[in-house]
């Protein structure tokens, strides 16, 4: 029978950003975030220095919170960055992680073709949704149990629930590549502002929906409790989560930039004390 893992290798991306000759077996950190942290390039400025002087690897599978959730329920991870607060607080109420620490965040948006078919440009969320849908616009929802697509679903019901119709369609897929998707059909599709930031020159969709309530995307970084399945390297984990709300990664989140413009928000640079 094949494991959650094994399955998960084959739908998402396992990547080893930096490999250390001669790196034993406890110094290698299971990494389980979102593709939209990925997608980002965020890792690829964070990771490198704490591995650098923590003398391991870091093992990234990027990939929805959902199956990010699940892999730290198995035992398969040490650590989660992941941003759905009540998956998040029922993770740890089963006792599948030992820490949570808020980490940084950013802004949900809906973006959608120049000439807006459904006009919802300027609305909240849940009404931009319900009327897409009754104008029976596309509409590409990511339908794979990640962070952006519980919040989706939070606002299909706000907004009294998802009807069928032929324009809607789940990609199954990232953040990044709904957002290709979305854009080559020419949809509506919720978007973390992060990605959005990362990937916009390149594409002609736009803003939409940029202001209403719940639009704040909150990222958290999780150590998952050592039991169960493989191991739990939950010393080197936790330096990572150290790590990550330290002064330092804190300003590296604060200065990651694109055009001059911040991805993520920091959430612990104010609580750090000043030296």
């Amino acid at each position: 029978m094949k494991t959650f893992a094994s399955w998960l290798a084959v739908t998402s991306t396992l990547v080893s950003l930096c490999y250390l000759p001669g790196c034993e077996d406890s110094q290698v950190l299971r990494l389980a975030s979102t593709t939209s942290t990925r997608d980002s390039g965020l890792l690829e400025v964070l990771l490198p220095a704490f591995e650098k002087n923590n003398g391991c690897r870091v093992d990234l599978v990027a990939t929805g919170t959902g199956a990010a959730l699940k892999l730290g329920e198995f035992g398969d991870v040490d650590v989660l960055i992941v941003h759905a607060r009540s998956a998040e607080e029922a993770f740890m109420e089963a006792g599948h992680g030992s820490r949570h620490e808020p980490l940084m965040h950013n802004f949900f948006l809906i973006v959608g073709p120049k000439d807006d078919p459904a006009d919802v440009v300027g609305t909240d969320p849940a009404l931009a949704l319900k009327r897409i849908a009754e104008k029976k616009a596309r509409y590409l929802s990511r339908g794979d149990d990640s962070g952006t697509h519980q919040r989706e679903l939070a606002f299909w019901q706000e907004a009294g629930g998802r009807p069928e119709w032929d324009g809607f369609v789940e990609s199954g897929q990232g953040m990044g590549a709904t957002l290709t998707m979305a854009d080559e059909k020419g949809a509506y599709v919720l978007i973390d502002g992060g990605t959005w930031l990362k990937r916009k020159d390149s594409l002609s969709l736009i803003p939409i929906v940029t202001e209403g309530k719940n639009l704040r995307n909150q990222y958290a970084a999780l150590v998952v409790t050592s039991k169960g399945g493989p191991q739990t390297n939950s010393q080197l984990a936790n330096r990572f989560v150290d790590f990550l709300i330290s002064a330092e990664a804190q300003k590296q989140i604060a200065d990651y930039r694109v055009q001059g413009q911040p991805l993520f928000h920091p959430d612990r640079l104010e609580q750090e004390p000043s030296e």
